[in-house]
């Protein structure tokens, strides 16, 4: 065993598994994780919709009409963006069942009636006539019940539950007479539970009204948003950028939503400017583009996470990471990690914390100097989708030099060395796992068999 993995096992993992075993991490990574199916789902749509191939565009576009992507990311939409309710209901669920004493179902009904009451519902409408912008009331803004509304959805629904319980547990409940059916009996217990659940959430948007934030999904956006305008395209500001886009995924948040929202602006005018120099025969003026991050510091998606899918499909032996390796991989070739983050999981998973936000950072550092001192040629501005593969999304993005295939090479080589320890620890805790699972499964099989033998 190497000095690294005695250090892990010694140091890392203790602490790792104490974080990881605390009832709240727990439920929000379970939670969450009620996300995965539909997020596997609508990554296979959203492969077919934006394969890097013109020809392929072309023949959809004849058969299908002008409208063939839109219609065909209706999946993408229905499973990517109501991300928030899915997780409001489902951490709710599962910390209800670790306090045993309350019903799953009604609190994380209570949970998602909470994450609702928190949504303001109206938005902006701009006619296509150029008229003035109308405010549209009587409907939920999908960028608050998606991705971006995920942080409020976490903290909902920690807080509806603990209320709940808090209410619940000192008998503040309306119990009914034996002979009512049960689930008639649960509905009146949750009346007084639920109330206090939904006065409190009120008075908490009620505050953040009124202050000059508007609601709590734009306070979170402003409180983040106010540093990234400020660190634009520079190494320092990139090296913050991936840090906490890494940072809010480990926490369950979409960290490219968030921080891509406020930064992203200046990337695409860098973009911009480089494809203007370029085409006019001159040197690029910037590095970090859109495509810098996309193609060369999220091989796989963010958190560089093709490393670790390939090691999963050919030394893991655990079960689980096998198979989920086979059906992460797709995605990850075509750089869409959210199978990956939601099936493992990532979020909330200390094991991984490091590693997540080290390997970008690492892959930062090491692509900007190489482009810096000349041995790679930066992005020139060309617009290729985040979907197209590595070695070629390399070559395509630098105006046709291999130097930008070569450091995708290496990126994805330091990826699988830093991967590496933390994959083997995570793969080994999983392999005893299923072991002891297999143990257990088999001595109830003979106990079984004994007693049907002395009978």
């Amino acid at each position: 065993m190497s000095k690294t993995n005695v250090l892990l096992e010694r140091y890392v993992l203790p602490f790792a598994l104490k974080i990881a075993s605390q009832k709240h991490v727990l439920s929000v990574r379970d939670g969450i994780i009620l996300n995965m199916p539909f997020m596997l789902i609508g990554s296979f749509f959203l492969i077919f919709a934006y394969l890097p191939i013109p020809s392929y565009a072309n023949m959809m576009g004849e058969v299908f009409g002008a409208a063939w992507r839109e219609k065909l990311l209706y999946p993408v939409k229905a499973t990517y963006d109501i991300m928030a309710i899915i997780s409001s209901f489902g951490i709710a669920y599962r910390l209800a069942e670790k306090y045993k004493s309350l019903d799953p179902l009604t609190t994380g009904a209570v949970s998602l009636v909470a994450f609702i009451l928190t949504i303001p519902q109206n938005t902006l409408f701009q006619p296509l006539n150029g008229a003035t912008e109308q405010i549209v009331k009587g409907v939920l803004p999908m960028n608050f019940i998606g991705s971006q509304g995920l942080f409020v959805a976490i903290v909902i629904a920690i807080l509806s539950t603990e209320i709940y319980r808090f209410v619940h547990d000192r008998n503040f409940v309306i119990n009914m007479p034996a002979g009512v059916p049960p689930a008639v009996a649960k509905s009146f217990l949750a009346l007084i539970p639920g109330f206090a659940v939904m006065a409190v959430v009120l008075a908490l948007r009620l505050g953040v009204e009124a202050t000059p934030f508007g609601n709590i999904n734009n306070m979170i956006a402003t409180i983040i948003g106010i540093p990234m305008h400020h660190i634009g395209g520079t190494l320092p500001g990139m090296i913050f950028s991936v840090i906490l886009i890494g940072l809010l995924w480990m926490v369950g948040l979409h960290g490219d939503a968030i921080v891509l929202v406020f930064i992203q602006p200046v990337w695409l005018a860098n973009m911009s400017e480089n494809l203007t120099a370029f085409q006019a025969g001159q040197p690029v003026p910037h590095i970090i583009t859109q495509q810098f991050y996309d193609l060369w510091i999220a091989p796989g998606g963010t958190g560089a996470l093709l490393g670790l899918v390939i090691f999963m499909l050919i030394r893991a032996r655990s079960a689980q990471m096998k198979q989920l390796g086979k059906i992460a991989a797709p995605g990850c070739l075509f750089n869409i990690s959210e199978p990956m983050v939601f099936g493992i999981p990532l979020v909330m998973n200390p094991y991984f914390a490091i590693p997540f936000i080290l390997t970008p950072v690492v892959l930062v550092i090491i692509t900007y100097t190489a482009m810096a001192t000349g041995l790679v040629t930066p992005p020139v501005g060309i617009a290729l989708p985040f979907t197209t593969p590595i070695f070629i999304s390399g070559y395509l993005a630098t105006g046709g030099h291999i130097s930008g295939t070569v450091i995708q090479v290496v990126n994805l080589a330091i990826s699988l060395v830093i991967y590496y320890p933390f994959f083997r620890a995570w793969d080994r805790l999983k392999y005893k796992e299923e072991h002891q699972a297999a143990q257990q499964e088999a001595e109830k099989a003979l106990a079984a068999a004994g007693q049907l033998t002395t009978r």
